[in-house]
């Protein structure tokens, strides 16, 4: 299966995405989760017809980890304005051989995206049609060489965690992309959608999913370093 159910109610579905798996549908053509959960739920509650589910946030065609969708066009509007007014906490697992001039800090960026060649370049000043960009990142520790990072999102653009780690020279592994001098294989790529905190839409309470990578590929051996203290 191309995600896994991690939680469900009447308003939202949170999910793991399986890295590989496109968040929505796109000129390939190739199965994505849009489909994939709406297919889901016809066949689970026997609906006919459409079904309502509402995107929220994307993760890259390469990345895997928690989301959440609404069921609902309420639990839509609400989620929505949550992302809007940056009251959801998004955090990432990231792997690089290479390590910062600090262990921790906030990155600010002007992002502007190649629509054409599907790239996004970082600059430290405001240029024509750039995005600001916001995140906050601590190197949680090193072994075989690898360096795992805890990232949180301030906001959500683009191949966002991608380049402004590349920008500060710690490019993610596997991301040729942005300067990843290993090989990558089909759509790996060291980042992880770890943990996800928002209020829910109707019940008002926060709520927190964790759901941690497979320690193999880019992870492997890195489990006995994940912060698996954060868990609530």
């Amino acid at each position: 299966m191309q995600f896994h159910i991690i939680y469900e109610d009447n308003h939202i579905l949170v999910i793991e995405k399986k890295p590989g798996v496109l968040s929505q549908g796109d000129k390939s053509g190739d199965p994505n989760l849009v489909d994939l959960i709406k297919e889901y739920i016809k066949i689970k509650y026997n609906k006919p017809g459409d079904v309502y589910l509402g995107l929220l946030h994307r993760l890259d065609r390469p990345v895997g980890g928690v989301m959440v969708f609404a069921k609902t066009s309420k639990a839509m509007m609400r989620l929505h304005d949550q992302i809007k007014s940056r009251n959801v906490t998004k955090l990432y697992l990231a792997v690089s051989d290479k390590a910062p001039a600090n262990n921790e800090g906030q990155l600010t960026h002007y992002l502007l995206k190649d629509q054409d060649r599907n790239i996004t370049t970082a600059h430290d000043k405001e240029v024509p049609n750039s995005k600001l960009a916001i995140l906050n990142y601590r190197l949680i520790g090193k072994k075989n060489g690898r360096f795992l990072f805890e990232i949180k999102l301030i906001t959500g653009r683009s191949h966002q965690i991608r380049v402004q780690m590349a920008k500060i020279g710690c490019p993610l592994l596997g991301d040729v992309k942005y300067g990843s001098p290993l090989e990558k294989p089909a759509y790996v790529l060291a980042l992880y959608a770890y943990s996800l905190t928002f209020s829910h839409p109707t019940l008002r309470e926060s709520m927190t999913f964790q759901y941690f990578p497979k320690p193999i590929g880019y992870f492997s051996d890195l489990e006995s370093i994940f912060p698996k203290e954060n868990i609530k």
